[in-house]
């Protein structure tokens, strides 16, 4: 076993990783943890209420290596994540803060590239990078994410604030390639989750953005796993709806640096009505998937019925996909027709 103590040249990570009824994936999360280059870690997993082996499983690593540390707690679900990341950040004692849910994996070199450049930059408060978007199997990497990499000043928040434009259009950044420093976290007050968002890193990265610098990493950190029951698919359409309260607060907070980036309130709706179109579209094929036929209907016709004349060939999507809703077909089958990725 292979164990380094805190020290300056090589700072403690505290890896948080939250999971729920993961069995199938956590030991492959963990044993690319255990696989790091950089040795000096501690993860600290926290199990929210499993109902298979998850926690089983996590205990019989806890077992085999000091460094990591399983806590189970009654199930709270996603939308009270803020509070099973918290708890796990109260008991972290690393200089940085690292994101690594369960069902999820990093390559070997992950740790060592990101601290060696956050120990050379100060000024940075995150760091990222790539990812792979991977099947259930990781047999199949669809494409890096971000595919579009041409502007790396804008990817470092260099000037700070200057990714706001790109991060509120694509929400980009992988969480399971982030990186926080601890103590930019904590002046935070913890991670941040708000109007019933389903998740912490894109609320809490929108503060991070707004108070340094950020290292991006050109290069893929690990593999994002895709599936259909993810919490990314099963509430894509409410999803958006809360990212855009979100950006309204934002904008309502720091005007001058929303009109400094062109993002007007008639700007941000457009923008908004174009990704809700997509998002219910998207959530009904999700939701065919899992031939949970009465839930795709209701929002294919829900992309259809709203947000205007806003993205008609999404909207074209749409009512193909109530067609196969009403018959209960398979729409995986034209996705790999035409060329397009089956998130079966």
């Amino acid at each position: 076993m292979h164990y380094i103590m805190n020290n300056k040249e090589n700072p403690l990570v505290s890896i948080i990783s939250p999971t729920y009824n993961h069995e199938k994936h956590i030991s492959d999360c963990i044993e690319s943890v255990l696989k790091q280059t950089y040795n000096n870690w501690e993860m600290i997993i926290i199990d929210d209420g499993s109902t298979d082996g998850t926690f089983a499983i996590a205990q019989e690593y806890e077992k085999k290596d000091k460094r990591i540390h399983a806590y189970t707690q009654k199930n709270v679900g996603i939308f009270r994540l803020g509070e099973s990341y918290n708890f796990a950040l109260s008991k972290c004692k690393g200089k940085y803060v690292a994101i690594l849910e369960c069902d999820d994996v990093w390559l070997p070199e992950k740790l060592t590239m990101q601290i060696e450049v956050m120990e050379k930059k100060p000024e940075c408060v995150l760091c990222w990078g790539k990812a792979y978007l991977s099947s259930i199997d990781l047999s199949e990497n669809y494409y890096l994410a971000p595919k579009n990499t041409e502007d790396e000043t804008l990817f470092n928040n260099k000037p700070i604030g200057s990714f706001l434009k790109k991060f509120i259009y694509t929400t980009l950044i992988p969480a399971l390639t982030i990186v926080i420093r601890k103590d930019a976290l904590d002046s935070l007050g913890g991670f941040v989750q708000k109007y019933n968002l389903p998740l912490v890193d894109i609320p809490t990265t929108l503060e991070l953005l707004l108070r340094g610098e950020f290292a991006f990493i050109n290069q893929p950190l690990g593999h994002w796993r895709i599936y259909p029951t993810q919490v990314t698919k099963t509430y894509t359409g409410q999803m958006t709806s809360s990212y855009y309260l979100l950006i309204q607060e934002m904008m309502q907070r720091y005007p001058e640096l929303f009109a400094e980036h062109g993002l007007t309130k008639k700007v941000i709706d457009n923008h908004f009505c174009d990704r809700l179109v997509i998002s219910y579209s998207r959530s009904g094929r999700y939701k065919l998937i899992r031939k949970d036929f009465s839930g795709a209907r209701k929002d294919y016709i829900h992309s259809l019925i709203h947000y205007g004349f806003h993205q008609p060939i999404w909207k074209l999507r749409s009512i193909v996909g109530l067609i196969m809703s009403l018959f209960h077909g398979d729409v995986e089958w034209l996705a790999k027709l035409i060329g397009n990725t089956s998130y079966k």
